[in-house]
This record gives structure tokens, sequence and C-alpha cells, in this order.
């Protein structure tokens, strides 16, 4: 195989590397797309994944921008040469697709594709996906692309390594895979015991509410003490069925988390709540790597605490959110122009704000929480968390 200067041996153990990299399975699809079109310098790639209905599950391309890919419109059929190609599991090299008697056509805002590889994607004897390049635009193809005459821009050297890329890519696609399913599992065992603590906790808070808020309605008339003494017991037992629901709901880790990640799900949140309170809340992240999932998890609640005692405790105004890389680690910094306090005189009180919970979650993770407020002059929280 030629050692040109997009397929080497760096580039291609680059692309590998990058590939194994990631565990959600459409950050694989969309590394194992740009790893191909990069390496054989093609104008177009794309990967697609089929479904059990004669459709793609997923289809990633690169090389096409979202506005066309927009225009195109709904994801291809298995028909034509991607079904030839997902049916016969044999790689697919042709000069000119348009002329291959399989060729269906396209959407009329789909890019014009000349010279054309493809391979399936295989798991032992399963194929589970197709991957396929358009466009050779090195120095046989050109840009626009031009094939020599009679023959594909694309090479056998270039086929021998789009098949190496493939072989990695079914390795990195099943642990992927393997890896979501365990997520899944994961996530179905918390909500089960989720379940679990709610039915033999807060069930029985509020079953025993129910018989003293019966019992305070037979006394009312009779026995007005009596009554005034059972409904503070239902005030009690209220608020302890509050706090029990609450601790077991916060133990539920996000399943934001883990679709779209911290820097997404916080802006996501704080957008929420910027057009639901009257402050003005504002998030910007910068150079944030993805952090162990106890530490974004860790980040979130800690936003979550001192967002909600900012919008609905300091009056404020404005409510600014920030979360920066520091190390390998990040810094989380939520401030506020409201109307502040005294952290000692908190402390003192018995009062905490949910400062507690928030040191307690930052110290589990190896993380330091700083708090600097004063009345009248607003509060900055800060949480440093370490990396992976």
């Amino acid at each position: 195989m030629s050692q040109g200067p997009r397929s080497g041996l760096a580039a291609v153990s680059a692309a590998l590397l990058a590939m194994s990299r990631h565990l959600e399975v459409r950050d694989v699809l969309k590394t194992i797309v740009a790893s191909a079109r990069e390496l054989l310098d093609a104008q177009y790639a794309a990967l697609g994944v089929p479904d059990d209905h004669g459709g793609f599950a997923q289809f990633v391309v690169d090389g096409v921008s979202d506005a066309q890919w927009k225009a195109i419109g709904p994801l291809p059929r298995q028909h034509g040469i991607l079904a030839s190609m997902l049916r016969e599991a044999r790689p697919e090299r042709l000069a000119d697709v348009r002329k291959d008697p399989r060729f269906e056509g396209w959407p009329s805002a789909h890019p014009d594709m000349v010279d054309f590889l493809g391979l399936p994607i295989r798991d032992g004897d399963e194929v589970i996906g197709a991957l396929f390049l358009a466009n050779k635009l090195g120095p046989v193809g050109g840009n626009p692309p031009h094939p020599p005459r009679g023959g594909c821009g694309f090479t056998e050297d270039d086929e021998e390594l789009l098949a190496i890329l493939a072989q990695h890519a079914a390795i990195a696609l099943t642990n992927a895979r393997l890896y979501e399913r365990s997520r899944e599992l994961t996530i179905a065992e918390e909500r089960s015991r989720l379940a679990h603590e709610l039915h033999d906790a807060v069930s029985q808070k509020l079953f025993s509410l129910r018989l003293t808020a019966q019992a305070a309605a037979a006394l009312v008339d009779r026995d007005p003490s009596r009554a005034k003494g059972e409904l503070q017991q239902v005030a009690a037992l209220a608020a302890e069925a509050a706090d029990e629901l609450r601790a077991a709901v916060v133990e539920l880790r996000p399943a934001a988390l883990d679709e779209d990640g911290l820097v997404a799900t916080l802006r996501t949140q704080i957008q929420v709540l910027d057009r639901a309170h009257t402050a003005r809340v504002t998030f910007a992240a910068c150079g944030v790597r993805a952090l162990p999932a106890a530490q974004e998890e860790a980040a979130l609640r800690v936003a979550q605490e001192a967002l909600h005692n900012a919008l609905r405790h300091s009056g404020a105004e404005h409510v600014d959110v920030t979360l920066d890389r520091r190390g390998g680690g990040a810094v989380l910094r939520v401030t506020d122009d409201g109307s502040g306090f005294d952290p000692q005189g908190i402390r003192r009180a018995g009062r905490h704000l949910g400062l507690v919970s928030m040191r307690d979650r930052t110290n589990g993770v190896g993380g330091t929480l700083t708090v600097e407020s004063a009345p009248g002059k607003g509060t900055t929280i800060e949480m440093e968390v370490p990396g992976g």
C-alpha cells in the first residue's frame, strides 16, 4: 500500500485511535466518516446503519453542509447500490456511480457524485453498516473530480485502506453499542431502585399524611385544639415526605448527561431558566473536555443548587454561569448580583441554602468549593473538579 501524505502510518494510527476514544455510537459514526474522508482524500463520505424495515436507523455524512443535508430530505432507503452493499457484503468501486445499472437517482438537492468506493462494515457474518466515499480529490481525481478515462479515481490501495478502516470501525461500533446497552441497563436498575425507595419511604409518609389529615378533619368541630395538633403533624409529615422525595430524585443520574454531556445539558437548562424567570441567566463554556461521569453529575447538581438559590432567594437581576477548562478538569462558576448573605451567619443560624449538599457533592469527587458573598454584594459559588 502506498504511503502518501494522507494514507501514511501516522494518519491511519491517528484515525484508529480517534475511533477507539469514543463510547457514544453517534460520535463513533461521525469519527469513522470524517477519518475515511480525510485519509482517502474524498469530497464526500457517509456511513449508514441499517434498520429492520428497509431504511437506515442512522446515517452520518461528512462533506455536506447542514443546509445541504436539510434540503436533501429524509434518510435514504436501502435501495440501489446501498442495498447491494448491504445484501452482498462486498466492496464496490465505480468510475461513475450514475452509470451503474443499479443507480436509481437521488433528490434534487443531493450533491453530484461521480467515482464511488463503498464497503460493508461487518461484525462476523452480520453487516452492521455501509461505509462509502465519493469524488476522489487527489491528483488523479482533481477538484472537481475527473476520474481517469475508463477508470475510477479511487485505487486498489484506497480500497485496501478503507477495508482496514472498516474492520476497526466494526470493532469501535460494536464496543459503543455494548457501552450504550450497559448504560441502558444501569439506568433501568437505577429507576428500579428509585421506585423501591419511593414506595418504601415516601409512599409510607403519604399514607400517614392522609390518615392524619382525616383525623384532623373529624376533630375540627368537636375538639379544635386536638385538630390543631393533628394539622401540625400533617405539616411535619408533608415536609418529611418532600425531603425524602428530593433525596431519592437527586440520586438519579440525569439522562441528559448521558445523551448530551455536561456543557450541552447546562446550556439547555439555563436557556429554560432564562425564559422562565425575570432575571437574565447566561451561560458560557470554554475549552471544556468531557469529564468522568461522577464529576459531570456533581458539577450539574451544584450548578442547579446554586441557580435555585440565586433565582428564588437572592432577588438577582443577572445570573452568570461559566464552565472553563483548568488543567485536565474544569471550573464551574455561578455568579449573581442579588442581595447576598453572610456565609458565617447562615452557618451559625443553622441554615445552609444547600451549601452543605454542594460541599458534599464537591468533596465526593475530589473537588473544592468556594463561596464568596456578603449582604448587598451578590454571591459567587466556584467549584473546581479534577479530570479523569
